[in-house]
């Protein structure tokens, strides 16, 4: 098999992998599993078993100080909209959730306009306007069950995530993706045992329905994809694998439907597909980032 097959395979398997934690989160709810509780575990599992990977690679290794700043901070971030992006799925069905958190990187090139200089030409516009019209058809979809605070929170998710990305670029001039990524989990994860520990919500899963899916989403939904998804990119460019990419929602939708019972409506359908063109115009013009979990 061509080596550019192999990386395309690892990037929609990595991105499929992504799909499934709003599934996740569904399942997590219908087993009694708080949010602090999940994403602790999850972060927890998810980071050492990344770390155990680079260590059999071979590239383990401390950032410079100024790199590890700035991941450490990029982690901090990263804790905050991943807890915005599973309050959110408490209001709002996953697939809803996977759409509209798929619009993050029309606000990668809104921040890169805006704070970076970058050119806002005509055809990001055209896309921003797909995407933003393709979430408001959604939303206006009464017989989908979305809540506007659900929407709101899960949208807050997607801008934080393109903030992260945005702020990850410029690490990535001196730092190994998967290393910026594994470092930046650690401070993630610390993020939620101090929030769980002082909140008093942090509790050990009881019985395997809950162990299962913590251990569901740690390693089907954080480090399985993390890894596939920079091993794929040594294999194709990253404008494609960005587009590849595109499959996460679509993972979400599909799974929601088939598990979880959600019903595919027609603003979904089509809202969706208006989410799914947009990012893909935008995405043809992507160079490329780390990938963590949301």
């Amino acid at each position: 098999m061509k080596r550019q097959t192999v990386g395309a395979l690892m990037v929609m398997a990595a991105s499929a992998g992504f799909g499934t934690l709003a599934i996740f989160g569904k399942f997590a709810a219908d087993a009694g599993l708080n949010t602090t509780t999940l994403l602790t575990y999850r972060f927890s599992i998810g980071t050492a078993l990344i770390w155990v990977g680079l260590a059999v690679w071979g590239r383990a290794r401390l950032l410079p100080r100024p790199q590890l700043w700035a991941a450490l901070g990029l982690g901090l971030l990263y804790a905050a909209f991943s807890g915005l992006f599973f309050w959110g799925l408490l209001f709002v069905p996953a697939g809803v959730a996977g759409v509209a958190f798929y619009t993050f990187p029309v606000y990668v090139y809104i921040i890169a306009a805006t704070a970076l200089d970058e050119p806002l030409s005509r055809r990001r516009l055209i896309a921003l306007v797909m995407a933003v019209g393709g979430v408001a058809l959604i939303v206006g979809g009464d017989a989908a069950g979305v809540d506007l605070v659900g929407v709101a929170l899960i949208l807050l998710a997607a801008i934080g995530y393109a903030g992260y990305i945005t702020g990850s670029r410029a690490a990535l001039v001196s730092t190994d993706a998967d290393v910026l990524a594994g470092t930046a989990m650690i401070a993630t994860t610390l993020s939620f045992l101090v929030f769980g520990l002082a909140s008093g919500r942090l509790a050990v899963p009881a019985g395997g329905a809950q162990w299962l899916v913590v251990a569901g989403i740690a390693v089907v939904g954080t480090a399985l994809p993390i890894f596939l998804y920079v091993s794929g990119l040594d294999r194709v460019e990253a404008s494609h694998a960005s587009i590849l990419s595109t499959v996460e929602p679509v993972v979400t939708v599909l799974l929601g439907v088939i598990l979880l019972g959600e019903l595919l409506t027609l603003p979904l359908l089509v809202g969706g597909a208006l989410v799914l063109a947009g990012v893909t115009v935008i995405q043809t013009e992507v160079t490329g980032e780390a990938r963590t979990p949301q």
